[in-house]
């Protein structure tokens, strides 16, 4: 292999790592099997959450962990393997949200593993986190279970200015 070949490879696995090193979410997950329709629908999903999804050879994604310092992922890098993140920290469960969908749509998708925070992740740990509603869903929540009081005393209010008798009208 000629040096060029070398440097070259070794360019894209440390541009991997610097990647890695700023995700604050990583599932690594096993896709064979998708259609090329699956796969770019996947894609653009993730793309308009800004998550990320990389296609690397295992050799590749096991020296971008290393230079990252991350590690126990290397036993997911096994077989065909995406990796799939996201360096928002707004909302980290977004990439298992998605991802979890599509497993459940495709049984071909297998998640094997993965990184939150800098903690390793397993496949159920994974799920359990897809079931959180996302930042949005949760902003919702909040916001319903605030108007839920304002809304009970006013039912109230309203109640008791129905039940009151009208002066106006009683005249004798």
């Amino acid at each position: 292999m000629s040096k060029a070949a070398i440097a070259e490879k070794e360019k894209l696995v440390d541009a991997f790592a610097d990647e890695l090193k700023d995700a604050k979410a990583i599932l690594v997950i096993n896709y064979l099997g998708l259609t090329v329709e699956e796969v770019t629908k996947m894609r653009k999903e993730l793309r308009d959450n800004d998550v990320k999804m990389k296609v690397i050879k295992n050799t590749y994604l096991r020296r971008a962990a290393a230079k990252a310092g991350i590690e126990g992922l290397d036993d997911t890098f096994v077989g065909p393997t995406a990796v799939i993140y996201t360096d928002n920290a707004d909302d980290v469960t977004e990439p298992a949200r998605i991802v979890s969908k599509y497993e459940d749509d495709f049984d071909v998708i297998e998640i094997k593993g993965g990184m939150l925070e800098g903690k390793l992740t397993s496949k159920d740990e994974i799920k359990e986190l897809a079931a959180i509603p996302g930042r949005e869903g949760l902003l919702s929540m909040l916001v319903s279970c605030l108007q839920d009081p304002i809304r009970k005393v006013a039912y109230a209010v309203k109640a008791v200015a129905d039940a009151k008798p009208d002066d106006e009208g009683s005249a004798e």
